[in-house]
């Protein structure tokens, strides 16, 4: 989505990463499939067709407030602070500018942003498979959030409802950093008309300072474990053991794990996986 952070050749060792592990995928930007393209910067245009519904919907409105803006109001309302990734709840200043105020904006160089008008009232309750029962309060958590920045980047929480919807992905498993986005997407989910998947949040993986693993950390990942010596096998086995899924040294790969899985297993991991406990 934000090409300017785009690293060259990233998602082609993301790719060999994966295949080197043994996982493999029915359909995405190396192989096509139906629901292609598969590169979220090649889907603008499609971005761009869902937010003209939503628009039509008057479920979006433009938000010239920059970040520092946000913060002053957010400080002055005394309204609830979200995490550093999240930044400040928005406290709505632009929800009910008129026609004029938007021009006098943008006769000054303002560009807008767009944002989802959530309903003040409405509760999100959802089932998560590892966390439980879920309820946000999303204009009390958030406040309305950003659909598209000010530059043009279409945000991270439209493009992948968008994408699962048209995509018809039924159960969406990501990092429990994530759990806090879910109510907006359903949100979204229900604005578009898409049905809703159900949601796994697993636990993040963590360095030896506790710290998560990440894509900067150039001294993480499955590089550094290949030069260990480490087979694809060893180090499955060695992820499924630090979420409970197998014995502690055990050597298997990812259809084994496939054959033995169920529900069941979901709930049973630690609420941390230790990168260091894990390979050492």
């Amino acid at each position: 989505l934000d090409q300017p952070r785009v690293r060259p050749g990233a998602t082609e060792r993301m790719l060999t990463d994966l295949h080197w592990l043994g996982l493999d995928w029915d359909e995405g930007p190396d192989c096509a499939g139906p629901y292609a393209p598969y590169i979220q910067s090649e889907r603008q245009a499609i971005y761009q067709q869902y937010l003209q519904q939503l628009r039509e919907a008057d479920l979006v409105y433009p938000c010239y407030c920059s970040r520092a803006e946000v913060a002053q109001a957010s400080r002055i309302a005394s309204a609830p602070q979200q995490g550093s990734e999240e930044g400040p709840r928005y406290p709505g200043t632009c929800r009910h500018l008129t026609a004029k105020q938007c021009k006098e904006y943008e006769a000054r160089g303002r560009r807008p942003a767009l944002r989802f008008r959530v309903d003040d009232e409405r509760a999100v309750t959802f089932n998560d498979l590892i966390a439980g029962p879920i309820t946000q309060q999303v204009q009390d958590a958030v406040g309305d959030f950003i659909l598209c920045r000010s530059d043009g980047i279409v945000a991270y929480q439209f493009a992948v409802v968008v994408d699962d919807g048209l995509m018809q992905i039924n159960q969406v498993v990501r990092g429990a950093d994530l759990l806090a986005s879910t109510a907006r997407q359903i949100l979204l989910f229900e604005a578009l008309g898409f049905p809703i998947p159900t949601f796994a949040h697993i636990p993040l993986m963590l360095d030896e300072q506790g710290k998560r693993l990440a894509k900067r950390t150039l001294n993480s990942g499955i590089e550094p474990l290949r030069a260990q010596g480490l087979t694809p096998m060893q180090i499955i086995g060695q992820l499924a053991a630090s979420c409970g899924l197998v014995e502690q040294g055990t050597i298997t790969s990812p259809n084994e794990l496939v054959r033995q899985y169920s529900q069941q297993s979901y709930g049973i991991m630690p609420a941390k996986l230790r990168f260091s406990s894990c390979f050492k």
